[in-house]
């Protein structure tokens, strides 16, 4: 193999593997896993579910990297969660934690996860899931009046308004339909 060959295979090789580098484990380990799954990771837990679902969409921690989750999930910045007090009982503070910090998404082997950690500069941690590069760029086609202007929706926060199985971490543009238009170009 010539020089050129040689370099144009480690620079492939290196692209094709950055999203997948961030779990802990390597790209390989991803490829042969019977973990390897598309989407975000769906969380079932009564706790998770009832309490960080009570004000808001319950965000799949494989939304996030683990820094934006300790700083989210802090107590004192849970006094003031983006306007709202959320403060929790230590025990529900330990295990909401704990799923959070162990399904972030620079832990899990979701496809959409790792995209997202492929998107994320290595030392960011962001504390709005629609600061992510990778979930602007794919709500780049829609227009305010999609999302902002739209009465049903307000926000790019708002995931389950228009991603109709947001819950089960499917996020496929198949299953998008936003309230008060037939489809996306209206």
């Amino acid at each position: 193999m010539n020089k050129i060959n040689q370099i144009s295979s480690l620079v492939i090789c290196t692209v094709l593997m950055t999203p997948y580098s961030y779990a802990s484990d390597g790209f390989f380990d991803w490829m042969s896993s019977t973990k390897r799954m598309k989407g975000i990771e769906a969380i079932d837990d009564k706790v998770y579910n009832e309490e960080c679902g009570a004000c808001h969409f319950a965000y799949q921690p494989g939304l996030l990297p683990q820094a934006s989750w300790k700083k989210l999930i802090d107590p004192k910045a849970l006094e003031d969660h983006f306007g709202d007090n959320a403060e929790l009982d230590a025990e529900t503070h330990k295990h909401i934690e704990t799923i959070l910090l162990d399904k972030a998404a620079d832990k899990s082997h979701y496809k959409r996860s790792r995209k997202i950690m492929a998107s994320l500069d290595k030392d960011s941690a962001p504390l709005r899931i629609s600061e992510i590069p990778y979930i602007i760029e794919k709500h780049d086609e829609l227009s305010s009046k999609h999302i902002k202007d739209n009465p049903q929706v307000k926000s790019l926060s708002a995931c389950a308004k228009c991603h109709q199985n947001a819950e089960q971490g499917e996020f496929d543009e198949d299953n998008v339909r936003i309230p008060g238009f037939k489809q996306w170009d209206d």
